[in-house]
């Protein structure tokens, strides 16, 4: 009995021993973002070569209010889930649509946005409606959800004479400029960007392909700066600050 009570006694002091030297989660005190560096006016280069935008912005106070460092890095935005799981960047953060197929390997802040697919075509097209699409070329930029909610809604999509993906927007806008596309899906806050700046060139469809929200991508195990990330978003929300960088890129608030 003697023995066994000192070996009982030993274990405590070493299992505290052992719960002591577990190491804390470290500071946190910088944050990569990775984003797209062609996708205006969410992240873009402007003719100085220096990244902005709208997402830029929110990332830059909401790492102020966490009181770290930011940096933005351009990534291949078709890998960007292997891009933010491989650790070369700590988060998503460029007009990132929420999806079940991509919250299987990435997690999401809370929704601070919500946007449409919307259809893009030439000032003078004869294109109206989706239907109107049948048989038609129509683009989205590879990787995008655009191409996923395109997809989604088979029975237009079967129609198509082609869909082709670009690297990038711009690429898409400018072939359908030039005629080599019909029509161009692309993100709401894509898509009006672009066709503010030539109204003359392009028109949108009252038609979509659906409803989606952006949020923040974020590894699954790093629970303590998406806690903190959804912490800024919220207090950036409430103080009105998420509505002014709005509205200095859209014209409007539509923060969600």
């Amino acid at each position: 009995m003697g023995v066994l009570l000192a070996a009982c006694g030993k274990q405590e002091p070493a299992a505290q021993a052992a719960a002591e030297s577990t190491p804390a989660p470290a500071a946190i005190t910088k944050i990569v973002v990775g984003l797209d560096d062609n996708f205006p006016p969410m992240g873009f280069r402007d003719e100085k070569n220096e990244l902005v935008g709208f997402d830029v912005d929110m990332a830059r106070e909401a790492s102020k209010r966490l009181g770290v460092e930011v940096e933005f890095k351009p990534i291949d935005w078709s890998a960007k889930e292997a891009e933010l799981n491989s650790k070369r960047v700590d988060v998503l953060w460029n007009g990132l649509t929420i999806t079940e197929e991509r919250k299987k390997n990435i997690d999401f802040t809370a929704p601070y946005m919500e946007n449409h697919q919307i259809v893009v075509v030439g000032a003078s097209s004869a294109v109206k409606t989706k239907a109107d699409l049948a048989g038609k070329v129509v683009g989205a930029q590879e990787g995008s959800s655009a191409v996923d909610a395109v997809k989604k809604d088979d029975a237009v999509f079967q129609t198509f004479k082609e869909f082709k993906t670009f690297g990038d927007n711009v690429t898409a806008l400018m072939d359908l400029a030039t005629g080599r596309l019909d029509a161009v899906v692309v993100d709401e806050v894509v898509g009006r960007y672009y066709v503010a700046k030539k109204p003359a060139d392009y028109a949108v469809l009252d038609e979509h392909f659906g409803t989606e929200d952006y949020g923040v991508g974020v590894r699954k195990d790093d629970t303590d700066l998406h806690s903190k990330l959804d912490k800024a978003l919220v207090d950036m929300k409430a103080d009105g600050t998420s509505a002014k960088i709005a509205t200095q890129w859209f014209g409007k608030d539509i923060i969600k």
